[in-house]
């Protein structure tokens, strides 16, 4: 155990580890990266979390800079969990749920509660935070990254059930944010502290860059990559901080504690699965159920199907025996019945090859095991690993034909098994073609097939973080295509929290595209990706 890491081990209460045992585990996450930290912290409270940044901000001072990543549950897929040569800051150790107040349906938590642990809890009441995430995702790790999830179409994201952040900044200081109006603005500007430093230097940001700030609000770009909430930071006469914070990765500050407003349990949903030969029958079908709003729609290249089918998933009761097409999942929560009357009578529209399956008490054990093909889809050990490389990116409905033609292409360049799968209701989807990450020249066929379906993305009006941010991977791209004004104020925001460098400066804008593709993993992990 070195000097740094026993002196750790003296200030706070948790544990910090530099043996390389624990280092080899979080040197990995849910990305095709390897990147290992020099240092691992497992803080169990806020004020162990400001005591860690204190020291390092202090000897990044001194021009002994060492990177901080706050850490979850290592679900990210563009290498936002790891630190490159410095400290991660695992946050499982802060889950627990502090405070709850049924009557007003709130809830506050520590930032390493997951996501089912907080439902699981949250059910006793009678309420849910109605995320179709990960299960063990985390509170803290769902506002980093801010992902769009199938159920967002209907419910919204993460950022519509969170009412308040704590965050440690990069100099120890705890900050928690609400909404101020203008005169408590101007009062905590006049603090002589980070956080008096921040609001002053944000108020002015805003202000110098209201136009460009403008254009960006009436043109959503449906881009995650910089900070782009920082639209929804001013309100008319007030001013929250939390905005920027979705998204942001880690690089703005520490989230220790959120407050959440939860919802009333829903129904359970019932399920209609429609198959179809041709795209154009499947994409009009799907257009229709959308105006039925529904909790999701999914949307499947029948391939991933079929390769559920030969790992032994008894699916004949749901899918007709055909080799190629797509299947469409709707879920209904809300006024079931006439929804499903409706979608009866489209079956005489379509073509008589098209298959309905509505969900009743006989057939849903064969719906459940449906809706775990796509995990053994994305699990199967057969001749490589499914590498989260092109996932979560925006397209869309208009161009899914297009994008599928220019997908066709890219397959047989690149001779990869291309199936597309995603949510039509939000236009988020991820291909996932198998990659044998032994073979020595892995680094170059996946940093080609990464450019060249973000090239066909972008073609097709789609956009690469269009589902989450862009972590290391996709900045790859992100960075060289991002216009200069917007780079300059994303870039501002970032110096304004960490004037040092220290919190997470190796992704997002501060991402190397010759460090990255250089650390792709040699070798497939037990990774579990449901």
């Amino acid at each position: 155990m070195g000097k740094i890491t026993k002196y750790l081990n003296q200030l706070i209460v948790g544990n910090v580890f530099d043996n390389p045992e624990i280092l080899e585990v979080y040197s990995t996450d849910s990305s095709a990266l390897k990147i290992k930290p020099k240092f691992v912290a497992f803080p169990e409270s806020t004020e162990d979390i400001r005591k860690l940044m204190r020291f390092f901000n202090q000897i990044a001072a001194k021009d002994i800079p060492v990177s901080v990543t706050a850490r979850g549950s290592g679900l990210d897929e563009g290498g936002a969990d790891l630190s490159a040569g410095g400290l991660v800051i695992s946050t499982e150790k802060l889950n627990r749920m502090l405070e709850i107040d049924p009557r007003e349906r709130l809830v506050r938590v520590q930032a390493g509660i997951t996501l089912k642990e907080l439902n699981t809890a949250l059910s006793v009441s009678g309420l849910t935070i109605p995320i179709n995430g990960h299960s063990g995702e985390t509170i803290g790790g769902l506002i980093s990254n801010m992902p769009i999830d199938n159920n967002a179409s209907k419910y919204g994201g993460i950022a519509n059930y969170t009412e308040r952040i704590e965050i440690v900044l990069a100099n120890g200081e705890c900050l928690q944010t609400n909404r101020l109006k203008k005169y408590h603005v101007a009062k905590k500007a006049t603090e002589k502290s980070l956080e008096g430093d921040i609001y002053r230097k944000i108020s002015k940001l805003l202000k110098s860059k209201a136009e460009l700030i403008s254009d960006i609000t009436k043109n959503p770009p449906r881009d995650k990559s910089g900070y782009p909430m920082i639209t929804k930071v001013q309100r008319r006469d007030t001013l929250d901080l939390m905005p920027l914070f979705f998204g942001a990765q880690g690089t703005l500050g520490v989230i220790s504690e959120v407050i959440l407003r939860a919802v009333p349990l829903s129904k359970k949903p019932t399920r209609v699965v429609a198959t179809f030969k041709e795209l154009d029958s499947a994409l009009e079908f799907a257009y229709a159920a959308k105006s039925l709003k529904p909790r999701k729609i999914d949307f499947y290249d029948l391939k991933i199907i079929q390769e559920a089918r030969e790992s032994g998933k008894n699916l004949d009761g749901v899918i007709r025996k055909i080799e190629d097409g797509f299947v469409v999942l709707v879920s209904i929560d809300e006024r079931v019945n006439s929804c499903i009357k409706k979608l009866t009578n489209m079956q005489k529209d379509y073509p008589r090859g098209s298959k309905f399956i509505f969900e009743n008490v006989n057939n849903r054990v064969a719906l459940n095991e449906f809706e775990n093909a796509l995990s053994v889809y994305l699990n199967s050990p057969k001749n490589g690993e499914r590498v989260p490389i092109l996932t979560d990116f925006y397209l869309p409905a208009r161009n899914i034909g297009g994008f599928l033609k220019d997908l066709k292409v890219l397959e047989e360049k690149l001779k990869l098994d291309l199936a597309l799968y995603g949510s039509y209701a939000t236009s988020i989807y991820s291909l996932r073609p198998k990659f044998n990450l032994e073979e020595k020249d892995f680094n170059k066929k996946a940093a080609t097939f990464l450019r060249a379906g973000a090239y066909i993305i972008d073609r097709q009006d789609g956009k690469l973080a269009g589902g989450t941010p862009e972590g290391r991977l996709k900045a790859v791209v992100t960075n060289t295509e991002m216009k200069d004004a917007e780079q300059d104020l994303y870039t501002k925001i970032k110096e304004i929290f960490d004037q040092n460098k220290i919190l997470n400066p190796d992704i997002k804008l501060g991402a190397s595209s010759k460090f990255t593709l250089t650390h792709f993993r040699d070798s497939s992990l037990p990774k579990i990706m449901l």
